[in-house]
């Protein structure tokens, strides 16, 4: 009985010694921990949906509901959805909702194209003028010419006031060619030289072996592209001059942040209450997309971002 307590209490006491030795990082969180984190997180989580809730629940409220809460509804009451129905009903909101939709699938398809081969042909060691295009690049992230330059450069193609204008300026980003080029540099080059012994051209190793292998980082930088076209409204505002051709965000811009009045808006005398509904739904309608969009790749997210910043 005591040959087999004592190694018991041999193991037991080295355990308790390499517990003891471990990093602080590595202990069992104390339970006071572990509230504390809790708290925090739901501490973040509310003030991140909060704002968005008070939002929406404003955008759905009738006017007796806004003018009763003083402004921004926290409590539900009625609802209505006179404000979507005015702003979705065939005017300029739909029809910026229409051009900031085509211009980021369009831009998007066209800056990854360009990117993924840009990026690809910048992976391969050897290809032609390698380090001077990758020096350039890399370049032309810490200097740039200026506004002023770019719009006479824009004036002189012939892009002003065109839909061109919204994406070509702003089509190419060096960060998304160096984490593209980081994860293909990656791939193990065993299997592309076997795909090249086999009679496989460029083309073909990165449609059917690079390509298939990089979904999560193509997914990432397609989001980022996406998101970034979305959101934009700096070119518009620099080189649109047709109201009738404004992406969503000057719109936004226009009848939240300047206070224009939306086309069809009810006229009230006292109060703002359907105007502060109508900016809130024209949020709503400039939110959603991307709220939609980020679940469906928010799996490749973050093997993508993680990778490719580690192998680069």
């Amino acid at each position: 009985m005591s040959t087999i307590t004592k190694p018991a209490a041999t193991v037991s006491a080295a355990l308790r010694r390499n517990k003891s030795s471990r990093p602080a990082w590595e202990e069992e969180p104390h339970p006071a921990a572990k509230i504390g984190k809790a708290a925090v997180l739901i501490m973040v989580v509310v003030a991140v949906l909060g704002p968005l809730y008070s939002i929406v629940l404003t955008s759905l409220s009738s006017q007796a509901t806004i003018t009763s809460a003083g402004g921004m509804v926290i409590v539900p009451g009625e609802i209505s959805l006179d404000a979507y129905s005015q702003i979705l009903n065939g005017g300029v909101v739909t029809r910026a909702v229409l051009v900031s939709v085509g211009v980021t699938v369009v831009g998007t398809l066209l800056s990854m194209v360009v990117s993924v081969l840009c990026a690809y042909g910048l992976s391969r060691p050897g290809s032609f003028a390698h380090t001077p295009l990758l020096f350039t690049l890399l370049l032309t992230m810490f200097f740039s010419a200026g506004m002023i330059p770019a719009f006479l450069l824009v004036s002189g193609l012939g892009l002003i006031n065109t839909y061109w204008a919204l994406i070509l300026p702003s089509a190419i980003s060096v960060f998304n060619i160096i984490i593209l080029r980081g994860f293909f540099m990656g791939i193990d080059r065993g299997i592309l030289d076997s795909a090249r012994i086999d009679g496989a051209s460029e083309w073909r190793i990165l449609s059917q072996i690079v390509l298939p292998m990089s979904k999560a980082v193509t997914a990432v930088i397609a989001l980022f592209y996406g998101v970034g076209y979305w959101n934009a409204f700096f070119n518009a505002v620099l080189y649109i001059n047709d109201s009738a051709m404004n992406p969503l965000q000057v719109v936004l811009r226009s009848y939240v942040l300047q206070g224009v009045m939306i086309p069809g808006q009810i006229a009230v005398g006292q109060g703002a209450a359907p105007s502060l509904a109508l900016q809130m739904a024209v949020l709503v309608v400039a939110v959603m997309p991307i709220l939609m969009v980020y679940p469906l790749l928010q799996k490749h997210f973050t093997k993508g971002v993680m990778i490719g910043a580690v192998k680069g």
